[in-house]
Order: C-alpha cells, then structure tokens, then sequence
C-alpha cells in the first residue's frame, strides 16, 4: 500500500505506515471521555492517531474543547446529525459543520418503529437526498451508516439496495461488523456499489458470535482487528483501491485500551 502518513507508537516502539487515512471513532472512548476529556485525547495522541470522527464537546466549552484538539494534534473529519437534524434543523447541521470544518456528515440511524419497511426507506430517501444536496453545494458529503437492519428483503433486492439505488445526493459509510452481523459479506458489497463508500468503521467480530438484522449486539464481541470472523485485511485491501477516503476504528469493547493499538498493528501488516 502506497506510504501516505508515518505514525508513531512510542508506547509500543514501531512505527507504521498506511495508505489511506487511519482514524478513531470517539464512540470508542465514550466511557474515558466521562471521566477526563483531556486524558482521552492524550491516549489517542499517543497512539499517533490524528484524524477522528466525532461531533460532542462531552460536556466542555466548545473554545476549551477545539483548544485541546490543536493541542494533542487530533483533527475531526466527520461529525454525526441526527436523522431528525437532516430532515428538520439542516441549518444546526450546516453550523457544526462549519464549526468543526469537516468535509463529512454521517447518520447512523433510521427511526422506525417495528421492522424497518420500504416505508421507512422512502422517507429517508427524501430527507438524505434533501439534505445531501444542500451539503454537497457546500463543499460536503453526507453519509448513511447502515446498522443490518436495512438487508431485509424487498421485491428482489434488500433495502439497502433500494437506499443505494437511488442515494442521488448523499453515500454510505461502511461498518463492517453492522454489515456483516446483518448477513451481508462486506466484500460483496463494495463489488456491488463501487466508490458509494468514502467512509468506513473498522471493527471485528468474535468468532461464535451470531449475527442478525436487529441493530443490536453485545459491545463485547468487538474484538481486536483481525481476531474475529470478518476479513478485515481483504475489506480494507479493496477499499483503498476504490477510493476509500477514511477508515474509522470503532471498538466499542471494555477493552479498547488494550485493543486498539493492537488493531493499528493489525492494519500496518496489510500490505
């Protein structure tokens, strides 16, 4: 893989070298950030990660918080918005957006109630294409993130393909564990709508774990980088060479001290 940033590790003492650029999810800190916000961002300083994805002060002054990111060398690239955001408050979105200066928007949920229906799909098609056209005038992308829920079968395709089908204004953010739990090779996806994905979530999935179309899965079966079921080298192979644009390590584990600079190990032996 193309040598594009070195990053290094002094509490592991190597360095690595990635294609693409290799960020962190701060969903994966969520519990650090409660306790101390500084120390947070310091762990991911000392991880030589630069780029996160991100959206919450967590309970600091936006001044105190933005003057802690230049501090520790951490740049947010893409913020969450609230499906309700999208549709109704696209202004508050446009605000953070400038706030944070970010070149990416990402949703990661569709209110439904019951199962998730064609219905359901249709009225996100108008909001993400709506809000997905007045980002794109200014200079970004809005993308959806699926959670499994969205392969249920329809007339033939899922409702996934109905969403990527006619995502006019807006593409997708891949997280892998959602995709594959929701029993759809991630793999076969990116062969079915090459460059729809300029965002992923990179996260593993324990071995005996099952998967299903819920949505939902127990935080622990977020395993380290290339212990679990899913072929993360070959997901992440094919994805740069579509043109991937970031790859967000989420680890939603108890474990995510230990494991995330194992999985940035992980991810420099890709060759």
């Amino acid at each position: 893989m193309k040598v594009k940033i070195t990053l290094i590790f002094f509490i592991l003492n190597f360095s690595i070298s990635l294609s693409q650029e290799i960020g962190l999810q701060l969903w994966s800190l969520r519990n650090q950030f409660e306790t101390d916000v500084e120390k947070s961002l310091s762990i991911i300083n000392s991880w030589g990660i630069k780029y996160v994805e991100g959206g919450s002060t967590y309970g600091l002054s936006e001044d105190h918080f933005f003057k802690l990111l230049k501090k520790y060398d951490i740049k947010t690239v893409s913020i969450g918005a609230s499906y309700d955001d999208l549709r109704d408050d696209i202004d508050k979105v446009i605000e953070q957006v400038k706030k944070y200066d970010v070149k990416y928007v990402t949703c990661t949920w569709i209110p439904h109630e019951g199962k998730f229906s064609i219905n359901h799909v249709k009225q996100a098609l108008l909001v993400f294409n709506k809000a997905g056209k007045i980002l794109n005038e200014l200079g970004v992308t809005l993308t959806y993130h699926p959670h499994g829920y969205e392969f249920s079968s329809y007339n033939g395709l899922t409702l996934f393909d109905q969403l990527a089908i006619n995502s006019n204004n807006f593409s997708f953010q891949m997280d892998v564990f959602w995709v594959y739990h929701g029993g759809v090779d991630p793999i076969s996806l990116l062969d079915k709508y090459p460059g729809k994905f300029p965002l992923f979530h990179l996260k593993d999935m324990k071995i005996g774990a099952v998967g299903d179309k819920s949505g939902s899965q127990d935080v622990e079966t977020s395993v380290t980088l290339g212990k679990g079921q899913i072929d993360i080298e070959s997901i992440v192979k094919k994805a740069t060479k579509q043109g991937a644009k970031y790859f967000f390590i989420e680890d939603e584990s108890s474990l995510v001290l230990d494991q995330v600079p194992l999985s940035l190990k992980f991810l420099n032996s890709i060759n």
